[in-house]
């Protein structure tokens, strides 16, 4: 079994958080996950702040822009790239003023190449995903573009572990040839496992620290998360279906980043969210002991659709989760 870049017992936050405060925000994430905290992303910001705009905003030599309140390719850098810019630095000057000192795991998030070109739309119309080398010239410009990311947090955070979180959302969506076209007449054609699996090694390959392959839809391709050569994957448990996949990345060594606790409801219950993970692990029949070291525990997705207080309560509960998980 591999040494995890992570504490044992540790909980971090998926990546999206409420409101429009970075300073807040970044206090909540090193205050209640002090053992793997993670760089917050403020949806409610508005364009660049955003999944999509903010990996485009990485993307090297292929500049984007806001059309029609979609973001497609551009022919040359403009206003909402700097505007892109200008939140990412915000959010690194938070990460680096509050984070002085820190010496835990860190986790910085971006959408995967196939998420990205799925929704990305080129400029003579179509999205990205119509024309494979573009998507191949996508996924190496987002490579190299992550990689700098991650030098970038590096000298920020010199005593840190830095873990880059990659969302692939509408993988699954992907694989089956679901993506419509743009009329909503037909659909952009499926991507085999082996081609999906390639597009994120690329990735993998090129950063240079651990990647976790973060995937909240039904139907997670485990299997092309195994092969892209991911340390670990993180899934909603509420949506799995077939435990013996889910087994078989586990016993190949990756880690599970188990999303459970839930983006909204009643109050958060550390104690229900442990014993859920403890009677999975248990099931799948793997020991005790390495529980604790193998998976770490995560709200179901992304918070930034839940209140303030209830964001806060939930990255506790996942904390406390995770250390009576440590402490079993």
């Amino acid at each position: 079994m591999p040494d995890f870049p992570w504490a044992r017992g540790a909980a971090t936050g998926i990546g999206s958080l409420p409101g429009t405060d970075i300073v807040e925000a970044q206090r909540v994430v090193f205050g209640e996950l002090p053992d793997l905290a993670h760089l917050p992303e403020l949806p409610a910001r508005g364009p660049g702040a955003d999944m999509i705009g903010r990996t485009a905003g990485f993307l090297v030599d292929l500049p984007v822009q806001v059309y029609a309140g979609r973001w497609q390719m551009a022919p040359r850098p403009g206003k909402d790239l700097r505007h892109t810019a200008d939140l990412l630095e915000r959010d690194l000057d938070q990460a680096t003023e509050q984070g002085d000192g820190f010496a835990g795991t860190f986790k910085v998030q971006a959408a995967g190449p196939w998420t990205l070109a799925a929704s990305l739309e080129q400029q003579i119309g179509g999205r990205m995903l119509r024309d494979l080398g573009a998507v191949r010239d996508l996924t190496d410009s987002l490579a190299e573009g992550l990689r700098r990311h991650v030098d970038e947090v590096r000298k920020r955070l010199p005593r840190a572990t830095v873990l880059l979180q990659i969302d692939e959302p509408s993988l699954p969506t992907v694989m089956a040839g679901h993506v419509p076209t743009e009329s909503g007449l037909g659909s952009y054609r499926a991507v085999a496992a082996p081609e999906a699996a390639t597009g994120l090694r690329t990735i993998v390959e090129q950063v240079g620290v651990p990647v976790v392959v973060h995937c909240c839809a039904p139907d997670v391709p485990l299997r092309v998360l195994r092969d892209s050569q991911a340390a670990a994957f993180a899934l909603d448990l509420s949506l799995l279906k077939d435990l013996d996949p889910l087994g078989e990345a586990i016993e190949a060594g990756l880690g599970l980043f188990a999303g459970v606790v839930p983006t909204s409801g009643p109050a958060p219950d550390s104690k229900r969210a442990a014993d859920r993970v403890s009677k999975l692990w248990s099931r799948l029949g793997f020991p005790a002991a390495k529980l604790p070291e193998q998976v770490v525990i995560t709200p179901a997705c992304g918070l930034a659709g839940a209140s303030p207080e209830y964001a806060r309560a939930a990255l506790t509960a996942c904390r406390e989760a995770g250390r009576r998980l440590a402490e079993a």
